[in-house]
């Protein structure tokens, strides 16, 4: 079994070293999409040996980097793609067990609140935890899931899996869109335990997301939009 370990980036020069030297033990394979980062990451992608880099010109977000890697992984010989964050909220340590568990899953799906770790960090944001708790039940109720963490990016999905879905939400809201689509096809979905580790839990989505009330509003938008019905292509999306 062929892997890959994606992982999107954006401003991540204090972390990206770091990062790829731990997962460089784990993922024989890496690609990095850097999302138009400005801090000097690309200067620091670019020393590193034996990875495929694609870079954004300017900043598109999360989904989008997201979709990038979706798209490289399904042109190459991958039988699973591995994606995870670099602000060190993912342990590349654990790579190993989303790829054991995907044996009898389509998607691995990590959970920051299916069991506790002894690193777990005590400062968990109140807001995050708050919404996430929210978005995860909703969309259980509605697509008759059973999540436990509805926006962990540490995750395996198996290159079936990604030919079946049709990501376009290009925001922090990605997974959700993907999760309703994920449900609809009937894809096999596992999480397993990964720590709750914040280094930064200060550290902000940017713009009008920063305010609880706002983020929530945006998931759940995604969340309608990914369940409407398709429209025909003489409408042009205006139905919606």
């Amino acid at each position: 079994m062929k892997s890959l370990t994606a992982i999107p980036v954006f401003n991540e020069a204090r972390h990206v070293e770091a990062v790829l030297r731990e997962v460089r033990r784990y993922s024989p394979h890496i690609l990095v999409v850097d999302d138009g980062s400005t801090d000097g990451t690309a200067a620091l992608l670019a020393r590193e040996p034996g990875i495929a880099v694609i870079t954004h010109p300017h900043n598109r977000g999360y989904g989008s980097a997201l979709i990038s890697a979706f798209r490289f992984a399904l042109e190459q010989d991958i039988d699973v793609l591995v994606t995870m964050d670099c602000d060190g909220q993912h342990e590349p340590s654990r790579i190993p067990v989303l790829l054991e568990a995907i044996h009898d899953a389509d998607i691995v799906s990590g959970s920051r609140y299916l069991r506790d770790f002894r690193q777990d960090s005590l400062a968990t944001p109140q807001d995050r935890r708050q919404i996430n708790e929210q978005i995860t039940a909703e969309l259980n109720e509605r697509f008759g899931l059973a999540l436990t963490d509805a926006f962990c990016g540490f995750k395996a999905y198996r290159r079936e899996a990604l030919a079946r879905l049709h990501i376009t939400e290009t925001g922090w809201g990605m997974p959700l869109q993907l999760w309703v689509q994920a449900a609809r096809a009937g894809l096999r979905i596992k999480e397993v335990g990964v720590p709750r580790l914040y280094l930064d839990p200060n550290r902000a989505f940017g713009g009008v997301l920063d305010d609880p009330s706002e983020r929530l509003a945006y998931y759940r938008s995604v969340i309608d939009a990914a369940a409407a019905p398709a429209c025909s292509s003489c409408c042009r999306g205006e139905c919606r």
